[in-house]
């Protein structure tokens, strides 16, 4: 019990004695010397109280302070217990959940409405183990925004992944410019400068994507380490391709989030016609508008992702009378440059694709993706009934919106004849 309950209740009893002292008619000698003696204990006990709290208030500062980071910490540590071999055993068996995949369902359940078993994120994060003594030991080796796809394109492109619990979040970004003048005249006044204004950049749970996986009786008969890393590369792989898929080339329709190509008319990014072929000049002309812009310092500072075919143009074509090609002269002076061919559309036929630039200013990312709450895994225990098999099912609810349109550029048409 702390000081100033233990003081509070004894002045409690002090205050009692005394109103009872106090009624009497006729006191005794000996009635009137205890309260004179409850009195100054009062008295003492007061001060004592005040002292009590003030030491107090320090500790029960520090201890706040720990217990915030203890709960991260314990959070995390649990995160790390996650077995997804649990989730397909209590589907599979009615196993009761156990340990801390037990404590972690029971947390995103009370946080969020799920038809099935949530997984958090995290879970899908690339694991390195090391078995030196025979036990497979988890280590969390990405940074916490690129933790589910680290080697995805999205992250590689400067996005940044956002996870909200439940509803819409917006992101105001400044839009109008602040101008300034300087005084013509003591008496003069200053130009008058534009209206601040901010644009809402909304991220909205309107887009699910569905990933299924077919785990067969053998699988599940197999080594639970073994089943936990498969499900794990297979739940990753699949959900990181869809999503570098629609980030870029979400249609809109059927579904899908609006991706930075198809809604870059939408999101107010630069679409420049090249209609030539890729060279480090068309690249450069980008990056100099960029940079014009305010929206990057250097080079250095842009992510360019191209399709692979434009590497293959540009590192044939070589500068007349030396080795050096167009591709040498381009990763010279920009250090990042990502090849998919998964989040650009392929050459068309005339040969004409699109890349696209952007770039993170003042710690503020190209564009965001929301994901909503944990991923809801629901099972199908009767498709696959014959065989002994279990479908799964993780649904997610994702979406995608930019920051500063003058963060990104498209490059259309350019010509790979």
């Amino acid at each position: 019990m702390l000081k100033s309950v233990k003081i509070q209740s004894r002045q409690s009893e002090i205050r009692q004695r005394l109103a009872d002292l106090m009624g009497l008619e006729n006191r005794s000698k000996d009635e009137t010397k205890e309260i004179e003696t409850l009195d100054a204990e009062y008295k003492t006990n007061e001060v004592e109280y005040r002292a009590a709290l003030i030491v107090e208030a320090g500790e029960r500062d520090a201890a706040t302070s720990e217990l915030e980071t203890r709960a991260s910490n314990e959070w995390n540590g649990l995160i790390d217990q996650f077995e997804m071999r649990q989730v397909a055993d209590f589907y599979m068996h009615d196993t009761e959940l156990s340990g801390a995949t037990a404590e972690v369902v029971q947390e995103l359940r009370s946080n969020g409405k799920f038809q099935g078993i949530p997984i958090p994120w995290e879970t899908l994060e690339t694991r390195a183990t090391t078995v030196s003594t025979g036990t497979p030991d988890p280590i969390t080796t990405a940074p916490i925004i690129d933790r589910l796809f680290p080697q995805s394109v999205a992250a590689r492109m400067g996005g940044s992944m956002v996870n909200i619990g439940t509803g819409e979040m917006e992101y105001p970004v400044t839009t109008s410019a602040v101008s300034s003048s300087w005084q013509d005249g003591e008496a003069a006044d200053v130009t008058e400068g534009d209206a601040y204004a901010t644009t809402d950049r909304p991220l909205a749970p309107d887009h699910t994507l569905g990933v299924q996986m077919i785990i067969s009786r053998k699988a599940l008969k197999q080594s639970g380490s073994a089943l936990e890393e498969a499900v794990r590369r297979d739940m990753n792989g699949a959900i990181g391709s869809a999503m570098d898929q629609a980030v870029f080339l979400g249609t809109g329709a059927t579904g899908q989030p609006t991706g930075l190509f198809t809604g870059a008319s939408t999101f107010g990014i630069t679409e420049t016609d090249v209609s030539a072929a890729p060279n480090y000049a068309a690249f450069r002309a980008a990056i100099t508008r960029f940079m014009t812009a305010n929206a990057a310092g250097g080079p250095g500072d842009v992510n360019l992702l191209i399709r692979p075919e434009v590497f293959d143009h540009m590192d044939d074509d070589l500068i007349s009378g030396t080795s050096v090609s167009e591709w040498d002269r381009l990763t010279a002076r920009v250090k990042n440059v990502i090849m998919t061919s998964n989040a650009l559309d392929a050459p068309d036929g005339s040969n004409l694709c699109d890349a696209l630039l952007t770039t993170s200013t003042g710690g503020v990312p190209p564009f965001f993706v929301g994901t909503w709450g944990a991923i809801d895994l629901i099972r199908d225990p009767y498709t696959k009934a014959k065989s002994g098999g279990l479908v799964l099912t993780a649904l997610t609810t994702m979406d995608v919106t930019v920051s500063r349109a003058a963060q990104s550029e498209v490059l259309q048409n350019l010509d790979l004849t």
